[in-house]
């Protein structure tokens, strides 16, 4: 039987004492003990050590918030930590090398390049849905960079959220890393100072404010805000395994991902069979009576779940819809042809309900997409090469992945980011240290050839020879 999930007593971090930790963390890059490799290099091995050692307590912590199982926590989050860990700590030598570039005959006899430096103190919102991986991957990128970090977990996963707090105090270099813990009065507060860069992760109301704090004090932001991914599937698809895929990146976490595929587009004629080959696969991976499956989780509070549970009124349920609030359960659930203007078409769902819209021939589904805002992720089955590309260079996405579901999470080689309203910004290996670090401009120039063509006075004769050299 699964576990239900618990909550926690929640100590928030005093107000009073906000201020001058960001003070602290500002003093110790100014130290520039951040900008070593040797100190970069440790904190990342010691993220790894605190992730594998504590991982039980985070295990049995994310059950309690999320009613998740081992290795739904381990694919999800720590497996995925331990890789940006391990790729970062095989590159940033190199990552941290300035990066040369040509020089123009102007400025010959010269040399350019870019040199990388941290950006100083960076704030870290996390997210519930993913508690660990949300927090810790920003980590991985800003201690690459070299810079300091203030953390803040959601505190809609309490017990996460207590946990982080105690493992960054055992494990990680207090006086450059830390964390605080709280609600809207918190981050309200942390809002209020200025930072280098901020990166949150959530929706796009709270994304708002973030942004308009930031611009208060020209500081940067990285936004991860996900929104509404469509999932396309051609009739031309290998059936069986588009319907594991799709079940397996939907339902897990019980649908609370921001990459999610949050509704399909199908041919009315193809219909019938995906719906059906999607139920064998919820019944396959987690049994006739989901309920009682280990490896389905629940939703995070009572308010998402009646939030969540709200969308499948008037709406055609061909499978599924059962639910338990006091639980915090909601069955895998289809519903067919939603109305487009419907709180469950309109809103972004996060939760295990997968719409299923049909229509007459796939090619709608572009300007379907298109007619909305664009989405964090876009995803295509198909064994069309020619749809295949027109689906990609005819539609907008922050990412997009064919034939499976978000396995570009897997990527450390790949940004991990969206685009328009469903974010700003992307981080993930190389592109998460530059993210979090300055490219500075570097050219040096020689004395000993001064060509004088560019000082004045200024004749026709030199105006011609500029003219040919730049």
């Amino acid at each position: 039987m699964q576990t239900n999930t618990q909550t926690t007593e929640f100590t928030p971090t005093l107000v009073a004492d906000i201020a001058p930790k960001i003070q602290s963390l500002k003093n110790t890059f100014s130290s520039g003990s951040t900008k070593a490799l040797a100190w970069r290099i440790e904190q990342l091995q010691q993220i790894k050590k605190m992730v594998l050692e504590q991982q039980d307590n985070i295990f049995t912590a994310m059950q309690k918030d999320l009613g998740r199982c081992d290795m739904e926590s381990w694919t999800a989050e720590l497996g995925g930590v331990v890789s940006e860990v391990d790729h970062s700590i095989k590159h940033l030598k190199k990552w941290m090398k300035p990066r040369k570039v040509s020089t123009p005959i102007i400025a010959q006899p010269g040399k350019s390049y870019i040199l990388p430096e941290p950006l100083g103190t960076i704030l870290i919102i996390g997210a519930w849905n993913y508690p660990l991986l949300l927090v810790l991957s920003p980590l991985v990128a800003a201690v690459s960079a070299g810079n300091c970090a203030l953390i803040k977990p959601s505190e809609l996963s309490a017990n996460m959220s207590k946990l982080v707090a105690k493992m960054v105090s055992l494990y990680l270099d207090n006086d450059a890393i830390d964390v605080v813990e709280g609600a809207v009065k918190e981050t309200t507060e942390l809002l209020k100072h200025q930072f280098d860069h901020i990166i949150y992760t959530g929706g796009e109301v709270v994304g708002k404010i973030v942004m308009r704090a930031a611009a208060e004090f020209l500081t940067p932001v990285t936004l991860e805000l996900g929104g509404k991914s469509p999932c396309i599937v051609d009739s031309s698809t290998d059936l069986d395994v588009t319907a594991a895929r799709i079940v397996w990146s939907k339902w897990m976490n019980a649908g609370q991902t921001c990459v999610a595929p949050d509704y399909v587009l199908v041919e009315k004629s193809f219909a019938p069979q995906l719906i059906d080959a999607i139920k064998n696969k919820i019944a396959e991976f987690y049994g006739a009576d989901v309920v009682t499956s280990k490896d389905y989780g629940r939703i995070v509070s009572e308010r998402h779940c009646s939030r969540i549970i709200k969308y499948l009124e008037d709406q055609n349920v061909v499978f599924g819809g059962t639910h338990d609030l006091a639980n915090k359960y909601i069955e895998p659930t289809i519903v067919l042809d939603p109305s487009s203007d419907s709180p469950l078409m309109q809103e972004e769902i996060f939760g295990p309900i997968l719409p299923i819209i049909t229509m007459d021939n796939i090619s709608q589904a572009i300007p379907y997409v298109n007619a909305r805002e664009k989405p964090l992720a876009l995803y295509l089955f198909s064994k069309n090469s020619s749809f295949e590309q027109q689906v990609l260079t005819s539609t907008s996405a922050g990412m997009v992945c064919i034939n499976d579901g978000f396995m570009f999470a897997a990527n450390p080689n790949l940004p991990f980011g969206g685009v328009g309203s469903s974010g700003t910004g992307a981080y993930h290996g190389k592109i998460g240290f530059d993210n979090f670090s300055h490219l500075k401009t570097v050219m040096k120039r020689s004395f000993w050839f001064d060509v004088p063509l560019r000082y004045p006075p200024f004749t026709s004769k030199k105006f011609k020879l500029l003219k040919k050299l730049i």
